[in-house]
């Protein structure tokens, strides 16, 4: 049913689905991994299914942007089958797992910076950043100080806002004080991380450093 459905469903033709190497997920006695023995009888199906798809650059991009380009996201199945130790139900629960790989969509960082000075949480410290020439910054832009194995952008230990807490500024760089207040004291080894409200991303990273 489902292959007939994608030769006549034009929204199903994108859609990408593994080999089935497992055996029929539907329909069994509960508790069992034996085939419907109701009265009914019903007979096995592959019911329970996992497809996917990339969209193109035309249904996500807007005018100016990736022209012309090949996608920047790219997935591929690992692995794909069934868990037949599952009996509450009369289905076989499937799952499935894929490896994503994002292009960058960029070849040098938006924005540069680094962690100037000894940091320490005795006093204030200092970060200087340069960005180029067309990236679009914003007064609600900031700069978050991390552990190095962060997992997310909310990760952050502390911040500090790129204009309200700017120091300095020339034609090249500007520097940005962090509270030392605010500076985990048992140390470590942190980055920096430039956060942009407009591009709603991370646009830079500092190198590893000590605290």
């Amino acid at each position: 049913q489902l292959n007939m459905a994608k030769k006549k469903e034009a929204f199903l033709k994108e859609f990408k689905e593994g080999p089935l190497l497992f055996k029929p997920t539907y329909k069994f006695d509960l508790y069992s991994d034996v085939y419907d023995t109701s009265e009914k009888k019903r007979k096995p199906a592959w019911t329970d299914r996992i497809l996917w798809k990339v969209k193109n650059n035309s249904e996500t991009s807007k005018e100016g942007e990736f022209p012309e380009e090949e996608n920047p996201i790219s997935v591929s199945l690992t692995n794909y089958f069934s868990h037949m130790s599952y009996g509450i139900s009369d289905h076989k629960p499937v799952t499935g797992t894929f490896k994503l790989e994002m292009k960058p969509l960029v070849s040098d960082p938006l924005v540069t910076l680094n962690a100037e000075g000894e940091w320490s949480a005795e006093h204030d410290v200092l970060i200087r950043y340069s960005a180029g020439p067309e990236f679009p910054s914003s007064a609600w832009d900031w700069i978050g100080l991390f552990q190095i194995n962060f997992r997310h952008v909310k990760d952050y230990v502390t911040y500090a806002w790129v204009e309200d807490d700017e120091i300095a500024s020339n034609r090249d760089s500007k520097q940005v004080y962090m509270s030392g207040s605010e500076i985990p004291k048992m140390g470590g080894e942190f980055l920096l991380c430039y956060y942009s409200n407009n591009l709603q991303s991370i646009v830079g990273i500092s190198e590893p450093f000590q605290v």
